[in-house]
């Protein structure tokens, strides 16, 4: 490796054997920033201010959990000879989809018990997601992981990037492509996609509908770039093939409620 090129520490803060890593700082602020926007919004869609408060507080802790099994299942070669690591998310490896499936199933568990509509809470809390994962992604860039394949230091320099990202894209004695970038910056866009769609008063649930699609394009494309993907089969990436069939079901839910008339309340209705 070249000498003259060191990759970031990935600690943050060292006490003894203790460490804080960048990547769960930089989730934890991801999540934090995305939780006051929903508060905000939330409090003026008529939710209580304890609503996203309640939600997070379980959402969370399970979407960590479901996105590690989901990773540990994909790469279950690994962690059956290695059943230490499967604990170890400081280390990376985790898995948004599993973490969206997680934080569904949670929001709609908890709607239905608070009685509260689980269409309107996703609409609002859309944009906070794609928020966070827009954030989180950069503690991949601090892992150097979710990167693409081999390429040459001019090709990142054409990009006009930071020196300090150049660098830490250089691992293992190679330059690797930045997709985690190219999907941070995807995401940054759907944010704000999302945030000036809001004035557009769409049918209650297509707001949350646009995100998923939103997210499941970039995403597919970004996969297909990457050099660490959990494989369905020899071929399959599991990443794209979830997104072709959120994409579609996205689509089939839009046209049911449609449909059945779902969609005549709108966004900005109490």
């Amino acid at each position: 490796m070249n000498q003259d090129i060191q990759p970031l520490n990935r600690a943050a803060l060292e006490f003894g054997p203790f460490h804080i890593y960048w990547y769960g700082i930089i989730i934890a602020a991801g999540a934090l920033l995305g939780l006051i926007l929903a508060m905000r919004e939330g409090k003026r869609r008529g939710f209580p201010n304890d609503t996203f408060i309640d939600l997070i507080l379980f959402a969370v802790p399970i979407s960590i959990v479901c996105a590690r099994l989901y990773y540990v299942i994909f790469e279950w070669q690994y962690y059956s000879q290695h059943p230490s690591d499967i604990i170890a998310v400081w280390h990376g490896g985790i898995a948004i989809h599993g973490a969206l499936i997680g934080a569904v199933g949670t929001a709609i568990v908890y709607c239905k018990i608070k009685k509260i509509s689980f269409w309107k809470l996703a609409d609002i809390a859309a944009p906070s997601v794609i928020l966070g994962q827009a954030i989180g992604r950069w503690g991949n860039f601090m892992n150097q992981e979710a990167h693409g394949g081999e390429v040459t230091r001019q090709f990142l320099e054409k990009l006009h990037l930071p020196k300090f990202i150049i660098n830490q894209m250089y691992i293992d004695g190679a330059y690797y492509a930045p997709t985690f970038l190219y999907e941070s910056l995807w995401d940054f866009l759907g944010f704000v996609l999302l945030m000036l769609l809001r004035k557009a008063n769409l049918g209650r649930g297509q707001m949350f509908m646009i995100y998923v699609i939103w997210y499941s394009v970039g995403r597919f494309y970004v996969e297909g770039l990457r050099t660490d993907s959990l494989m369905l089969t020899s071929t399959l990436r599991m990443a794209q093939v979830i997104s072709i069939v959120l994409i579609v079901l996205c689509i089939c839910i839009w046209i049911y409620r449609h449909v059945r008339g779902y969609s005549k309340v709108r966004y900005l209705d109490q």
